[in-house]
């Protein structure tokens, strides 16, 4: 039988820190408001938090470890990196072998767990409860010199420095999610809460943050930054914070804080080291409150030229050619977040002259770009893809950008756009290039216009990249690469790969910034024709293959040999569900 797991309250109740009565009032109070007990039986002032803490560990089968009676060993705290341990409020009390015993006040967030072992190196991770004022003390105490609050830039983590001065200046107040929305707005002014909401979008973006997540929980509220395209938890705030926050940014974002009920879209902008920046903000309300997601634009990202993105040699020459052509429609693929916005505007940056008339339509336009004509779709005002395409072929245009080509109506405009005489720029979901025209075909698109007008098609994903830092080359097996296409030469071939070992630059990942894998089919002659055909797409492949057309699976793995990637970045990001 599996045993049933006893609550806080049942296990005060058996170690007779409470009686009885107190638990039932206890259960009382929770009915009336619902929350976790061992925090109710805290309030209601049944049990010290230290108690609880030990019930709670208790609770869970681990360790609790009394920090102000138990000394930490300096040994065992140099083992972890030290931002770990301020990202996390986590302590490494001892090692016992290989094991490595760490304080902490929150034993379910496996992120930090997750990065202990990573940056430990193969040694077992046992967690133990703590105080989290006992932590902050060993904190303090192990790296005193490094704690104390300085000036923007050089602090080595002021985040948490800044999170903490808002906790201070909080401590005392109850949770603001339910007040009055003035008093909320009233206190989202107040300097701690803008010093926080300040360092959250400076940190994101010094550390190459594509995204920022500000989302509610039960008993707290967790930051996460996408970096490199994969979520990391940077902090969590105690809940009385969540309010004032959650305003700060809807603030900010010049949205209605008095609504709650309904998602709302805002916009930050920002200038950080002489850089611009844009941040697309969107309220979302959950059960735990509202959450804040924020895309942050870098507004000098989509100028690095089309060099820079990874294309090979070959690709890159053949894209610049293509590019230049009077007429015709050229197609970006891909899933959400694989570039095909930051390919795209590199094109027109490339191509973009004073000769040249260029317009755009877009939901939303999201970079500027000098000497361009850009247009953002306002569907309820009647502005669509499809009315505006029809207003831009009375403007006179060289080059029309289409965001992305969402139905039948804006396909048919696009491809008459191109047969009479204009290079059409667009993106398509697909998963490969081929299965673009099929795309299209599906919307109702003729056969016939397609291979008339369609001149490429760009497939596309990112992959992270090896870390400059901490890049070591290794020997692996040639059997290892088959699945991305190698041919070993013999059964005992061995090959030489890259991987990084892990450091501060790449977090301990390995892996720092991403690269493009693509793959480029030009149409000609004989594709039209299957196109004209409606041939499957296996055939059409197959066909672009003998011309010369290396699938996603090819470029990947030219990047993996030349130790740029590494092979399961490449898996992750290529091999999908019926590919």
């Amino acid at each position: 039988m599996v045993a049933i797991r006893k609550d806080i309250g049942e296990l005060l109740l058996e170690k007779q820190i409470i009686t009885p009565e107190q638990l039932a009032q206890a259960r009382e109070a929770q009915k009336a408001s619902p929350g976790d007990i061992g925090k109710i039986i805290t309030d209601l002032g049944y049990a010290t938090a230290k108690q609880v803490m030990q019930a709670r560990a208790l609770q869970l089968n681990i360790p609790f470890v009394d920090l102000t009676v138990h000394n930490v060993d300096p040994t065992a705290v140099a083992i972890v990196p030290e931002n770990i341990i301020r990202r996390h409020r986590v302590i490494p009390v001892m090692k016992k072998g290989n094991r490595l015993i760490v304080a902490m006040s929150d034993t379910h967030n496996l992120v930090v767990l997750d990065d202990l072992r990573s940056a430990t190196r193969g040694l077992q991770v046992i967690p133990a409860l703590a105080m989290p004022e006992a932590i902050e003390e060993a904190i303090v105490k192990n790296f005193c010199a490094d704690d104390q609050e300085v000036e923007d830039g050089e602090a080595e983590d002021p985040q948490m420095a800044d999170v903490r001065a808002a906790i201070e200046s909080y401590r005392a107040r109850e949770e603001l999610e339910d007040e009055d929305p003035d008093a909320v707005a009233q206190v989202a002014e107040q300097a701690p809460i803008i010093r926080v909401a300040n360092t959250i979008i400076q940190q994101s973006i010094r550390v190459g943050a594509s995204d920022i997540h500000i989302e509610p929980d039960r008993m707290q509220v967790r930051i996460r930054y996408r970096i490199d395209g994969v979520l990391h938890e940077e902090m969590t705030v105690p809940k009385y914070i969540q309010g004032p926050l959650i305003s700060r940014f809807k603030i900010m974002a010049d949205m209605n804080i008095a609504e709650r009920r309904i998602p709302q879209d805002g916009r930050i902008p920002v200038r950080l080291d002489g850089k611009d920046y844009d941040l697309r903000v969107n309220c979302l309300p959950t059960i735990h409150g509202e959450k804040i997601c924020c895309r942050i634009l870098d507004k000098g990202s989509v100028l690095i030229g089309l060099t820079k993105l990874g294309f090979s040699p070959d690709s890159l020459t053949l894209l610049e050619d293509l590019i230049v052509q009077p007429n015709g429609m050229f197609l970006t693929t891909g899933p959400t977040g694989s570039g095909k916005t930051t390919t795209n505007y590199s094109v027109l940056n490339k191509i973009n002259s004073v000769e040249k008339n260029i317009i755009t339509i877009e939901d939303p336009v999201e970079y500027q770009l000098a000497g361009i004509s850009q247009v953002q779709v306002h569907t309820k005002a009647g502005l669509t893809f499809g009315s505006a395409l029809r207003a831009f072929l009375r403007q006179d245009p060289d080059i029309i950008m289409v965001g992305e080509m969402r139905d039948l109506e804006t396909a048919e405009i696009a491809v008459e756009a191109a047969l009479t005489g204009h290079l059409v720029l667009s993106t398509l979901h697909t998963n490969n290039a081929p299965s673009a025209v099929i795309r299209l075909m599906d919307m109702g698109v003729a056969p016939y216009l397609i291979s008339a007008t369609v001149i490429a098609v760009l497939a596309q994903r990112l992959a992270r990249k090896v870390c400059p830092n901490c890049k070591e080359e290794y020997q692996v097996k040639a059997s290892e690469l088959r699945t991305l296409g190698y041919e070993p030469k013999d059964r005992d071939e061995m090959v030489t790969l890259a991987r990084g070992r892990g450091c501060e630059l790449c977090r301990h990942t390995g892996l720092k910034g991403r690269l493009g894998i693509y793959e480029l089919l030009c149409m000609n002659e004989e594709i039209g024709d299957l196109v004209s055909r409606s041939a499957p797409v296996s055939e059409i492949r197959a066909a672009a293959r003998a011309a010369g057309m290396k699938e996603l699976r090819d470029d990947g793995l030219e990047k993996v040999l030349a130790g740029v990637t590494t092979i399961d970045e490449v898996k992750k990001v290529v091999f999908t569900a019926g590919s």
